[in-house]
């Protein structure tokens, strides 16, 4: 028997702007293998169509929004939210908690919801005190109407658990296996530090900036991402690239052959993201076999274990543990192995699928049987 999902809250299929995007990619043609029908909404001229890897077996949807920092996130959820009410399928997989506002119209219509409930974001540094506001209601929605829920990380099922009474399927990203790369031209093998983030406070990129000058002394430093939007902190990574012919600033690199072998070959990457969960650059970088060092956070340890170095969000902090490994093979080459082999038996792109996969079928099959939804307190 054939069963239909929507997917809501990406910026569609194939794309390749961040976390989701890759979580989609992989997971929509896994889903039409084993007999769904999958429909992925997404926004106009934010896909790659070209893309030779894209599976023609799934449907792609767009509608209109509001193309800006504040307002993109609800009004193409909103959108893509009433087309699927319209629609109907079996069930829908929705991506961000902001979305929880418009999951009453999916209940009205009897299409039972599992919701993805990313990080915590009312704690990010980059919304305002209103944004803020929007997600925590937003997640209070989500926990009130949403079926079922998935969260990348074992410390956010926690945090669910205690402020909502809420808990969920753990469900992390997974990462690519990634065979020998040739290098990025003009670099050279493990003697340049990497740093791919979005441009947000809470990525550590301001603390970067100050121990990239350090750095770039005596290394070579690359910087892949931007804040998508413009701002100070691109401002002053392009002053930093100025002042340095040592400072290499990408931008954001949707070529992830590239921007593996950046992952591959770096001498040191630097994650410094702090909120959020299981991130899906960190997961990656462990599975190219990245010597890691990463901003010492409880998500960053549930991640690594013993596969990275952790340091304080201080420029001096970073600055010194990457030069520390930078001058220390031994312990890159063993780092190197610790992350692979994270990577290898706890984050495989398939048994995330395959994860998705069953989800989805215990949310539908508890619809059906007459369970209007999870109770609220059961761990899934």
């Amino acid at each position: 028997m054939t069963r239909s999902v929507a997917i809501l809250g990406t910026r569609g299929y194939p794309s390749y702007y961040g976390g989701f995007e890759t979580l989609v990619r992989r997971l929509a043609p896994h889903l039409v293998s084993r007999g769904w029908d999958v429909t992925v909404y997404g926004r106009n001229k934010s896909t790659y169509d070209a893309d030779p890897n894209r599976d023609p077996r799934v449907q792609v949807r767009t509608t209109p929004g509001v193309e800006s920092k504040s307002a993109s996130t609800l009004s193409y959820g909103l959108t893509s939210t009433v087309d699927t009410a319209v629609r109907k399928p079996d069930v829908a997989l929705v991506m961000n908690v902001a979305n929880g506002f418009w999951l009453p119209a999916l209940k009205m219509r009897g299409v039972p919801s599992l919701v993805n409930v990313d990080g915590i974001e009312w704690e990010r540094a980059k919304w305002s005190k209103r944004a803020k506001q929007v997600f925590r209601q937003g997640a209070q929605l989500t926990a009130r109407y949403a079926n079922g829920l998935v969260m990348d990380s074992l410390e956010i099922r926690r945090r669910w658990e205690t402020e909502f009474n809420r808990s969920g399927y753990f469900i992390p990203y997974g990462g690519d296996a990634v065979a020998p790369l040739d290098v990025v031209d003009g670099l050279t093998p493990g003697e340049y530090v990497l740093m791919v983030a979005r441009f947000v406070p809470e990525n550590t990129v301001p603390e970067f900036i100050e121990a990239a000058e350090v750095l770039s002394r005596s290394h070579d430093v690359v910087i892949v991402g931007s804040s998508g939007y413009g701002g100070e902190l691109d401002r002053r990574v392009e002053e930093l690239v100025g002042r340095s012919a040592r400072i290499k600033w990408l931008g954001h690199v949707s070529d992830d052959t590239k921007l593996f072998s950046l992952w591959q070959h770096a001498g040191v990457y630097f994650h410094g993201h702090s909120v959020g969960g299981t991130n899906p650059a960190l997961v990656q970088a462990m599975a190219c076999g990245a010597p890691i060092v990463a901003r010492d956070t409880v998500y960053n340890r549930e991640v690594l274990r013993n596969a990275g170095i952790f340091v304080h969000p201080a420029p001096d902090d970073i600055a010194t543990a990457c030069l520390a490994l930078l001058g220390s093979p031994d312990e890159r080459k063993e780092l190197s192995l610790r992350a692979l082999e994270e990577a290898r038996t706890r984050y495989t792109w398939e048994s995330v699928c395959e994860s998705y996969g069953e989800s989805l079928l215990s949310v539908l099959d508890a619809t059906r049987s007459g369970l209007s939804d999870l109770h609220p307190g059961q761990s899934c």
